[in-house]
């Protein structure tokens, strides 16, 4: 969904891009890992008995999973202007992709931002969920374009790490990242069976 319209808001960043031609590509997309991280740390950090005159490290963390969205969508714009578009560069992009999912949904786990009144009543659970779930669209992907399907046809679903890191993001800006995370939880899954049906119909 959103995943989809990168090339578009790629092109929206173009006068960005051009400016900044003179760093490599793989420079943005490590600050978008380590932003990533920053918000796991930030999640982390978070404790209920916050004094109003700090930093909430929830919206801190929220705010860098934007930050870490941002350099993952320059990234790719600054590539394109410098004429620099690798295969490892998509290989890098994706790895470190996945280290910044788990250091924002461990950083929430341990932060106890995954705990709901629902059962399971295990705190980490949802959370959990919600990290397998996020990398199993990204392995579905990834197994089903070794098969042989298309990578335009595959790359669909409901939440795509775009989706899903702006769903995080959202929910830690109204202190409901726990229910975020929930969500996640769910439609990720719901992605990996939409991309499931798809490689069926494709290799069978």
């Amino acid at each position: 969904m959103l995943s989809q319209s990168k090339d578009t808001i790629r092109s929206a960043l173009k006068p960005i891009a051009k400016r900044i031609v003179g760093i490599n590509p793989n420079t943005f997309t490590l600050l978008g890992l380590i932003t990533g991280i920053l918000s796991g740390v930030s999640f982390a950090l978070h404790s209920r008995s916050g004094s109003i005159d700090q930093i909430d490290p929830v919206i801190a963390g929220g705010f860098f999973i934007l930050v870490s969205g941002f350099f993952d969508v320059i990234d790719g714009a600054v590539a394109r202007e410098k004429n620099r578009v690798t295969k490892f560069g998509g290989v890098l992009d994706s790895i470190y992709d996945r280290y910044g999912d788990a250091a924002i949904i461990v950083g929430a786990m341990y932060g106890g931002l995954t705990e709901l009144p629902i059962p399971p009543h295990i705190p980490w659970f949802w959370g959990a969920i919600a990290l397998i779930g996020s990398f199993m669209v990204s392995y579905t992907r990834t197994r089903a374009e070794s098969a042989g399907v298309i990578s335009g046809v595959i790359s669909i679903g409901i939440a795509e790490r775009a989706e899903r890191m702006l769903i995080i993001a959202i929910g830690s800006f109204f202190g409901i990242v726990n229910w975020a995370i929930f969500i996640v939880a769910i439609i990720a899954h719901i992605t990996v069976l939409q991309r499931i049906i798809v490689a069926r119909k494709v290799l069978k």
